[in-house]
């Protein structure tokens, strides 16, 4: 976007809330809100052939790439933490809880509404 964009993950984001979260100029975290960091998932009728895991890589690295050319996350700390397998009960993933996302360079900053909107309202004054 043209327009100056600041993102805040309020309660918990995952999948597409991911990258929409680190698509802005600048993200805020609230210090009790929660990110989870989990490879793609289908449900549904799926076909066990080659080409099906050759799409699902493709679409993964997309996502990655976006992720990390969004934000400080580095490529490998975010495959790390999509595959882990210890943190979520019964999948794979990590949730990232305030500091931690900021810690790992995923979002810019623990803050609140206020924050965001003194840092909207100071982008735009620079532009």
């Amino acid at each position: 976007m043209s327009k100056p964009t600041v993102s805040i993950v309020l309660g918990g984001g995952h999948s597409i809330g991911v990258p929409l979260a680190v698509s802005t100029d600048y993200s805020y975290i609230a210090p009790t809100a929660t990110m989870t960091i989990h490879p793609i998932r289908m449900n549904g009728l799926i076909i066990g052939v080659p080409q099906t895991y050759d799409y699902f890589n493709k679409m993964q690295e997309r996502i990655i790439s976006f992720v990390t050319h969004h934000s400080n996350i580095k490529k490998a700390t975010l495959k790390k933490l999509m595959f882990t397998t210890s943190e979520l009960a019964n999948d794979v993933g990590t949730v990232l809880v305030g500091m931690e996302a900021v810690e790992y360079g995923l979002i810019d900053e623990i803050g609140g509404l206020k924050d965001a909107l003194e840092k909207l309202r100071s982008i735009i004054k620079d532009k």
